[in-house]
């Protein structure tokens, strides 16, 4: 159904979690989706595991140190990866824009070359250089990537920033102030843009689809997740789901913040 080969440049390619308990997160959400895991030895010797569905890369899961008490650290995340032509140069770039480089440009083997940076607002992304591996090798599929959405808490600010950074323009004819308004690349839609929250800082979040939201919640449930809120509206159904909580026994262990998104196909 959304087979990939390759992608074009500013547009998203793969998204992966950084958890602190990898092994948690690996357990959840092969549980949920059905992912075949592939751990595999990134830079520095620590675990990389691809997610695959009947052999295809669809999401990654990495694990990160407890303490992110630091003013660099990231906490734990999903982190959402737009294909460029030149990382270095998307890089500099967004500096100039008033956002920061959160990691410089750096080779992941042979793989590609990837930054990642924070827009003006505070979200975070990455920008990814293919060379031996394209990102997502399907998607808009069930358990795929569907869309990735920014929370932000500047509308229009954000909109400026990534038009000025990879050419995007936002459709808003048809949303709510508060969105969501269509990010579109080269006509084709990208990505979703809302108002963040009271007490909600900007992000970006990943959507995967799911045959049946009813289904899915309870799932999620029996695996000891946590649904945040449940939305319907004419045009998709589905819920955010907390990243944060797996019940091993009765102590819940948490391996990610933020929120992912399910759609019913």
């Amino acid at each position: 159904m959304g087979k990939r080969r390759s992608y074009p440049p500013r547009t998203f390619s793969w998204v992966d979690l950084a958890t602190t308990d990898a092994a948690a997160a690996r357990t959840f959400y092969a549980g949920l989706f059905g992912w075949e895991l592939e751990d595999t030895e990134a830079d520095g010797g620590t675990l990389y595991t691809v997610c695959r569905l009947s052999g295809d890369a669809v999401a990654g899961i990495s694990e990160i140190a407890e303490d992110v008490s630091s003013a660099t650290a990231r906490p734990p995340s999903w982190l959402s990866y737009v294909n460029v032509d030149d990382a270095d140069a998307t890089a500099a770039r967004v500096k100039q824009l008033g956002g920061q480089v959160v990691d410089d440009a750096f080779d992941v083997g042979n793989l590609g070359r990837m930054a990642v940076l924070e827009d003006p607002q505070g979200a975070v992304f990455a920008v990814w250089h293919s060379r031996t591996r394209i990102g997502a090798e399907r998607v808009n599929d069930i358990g795929c990537l569907c869309m990735n959405e920014l929370v932000t808490t500047d509308i229009d600010a954000a909109r400026a920033f990534y038009e000025r950074l990879f050419g995007w323009t936002t459709d808003i004819s048809d949303a709510t102030p508060r969105g969501p308004h269509m990010i579109l690349h080269h006509g084709n839609i990208n990505a979703a843009l809302y108002a963040a929250p009271e007490r909600t800082s900007a992000h970006w979040r990943a959507c995967f689809t799911v045959l049946s939201t009813e289904k899915a919640v309870e799932h999620v449930r029996q695996l000891g997740g946590r649904v945040l809120h449940v939305i319907g509206n004419p045009n998709v159904r589905g819920f955010y789901l907390d990243c944060g909580f797996v019940l091993l026994g009765s102590k819940p262990l948490r391996f990610g913040v933020g929120d992912v998104m399910l759609k019913e196909l």
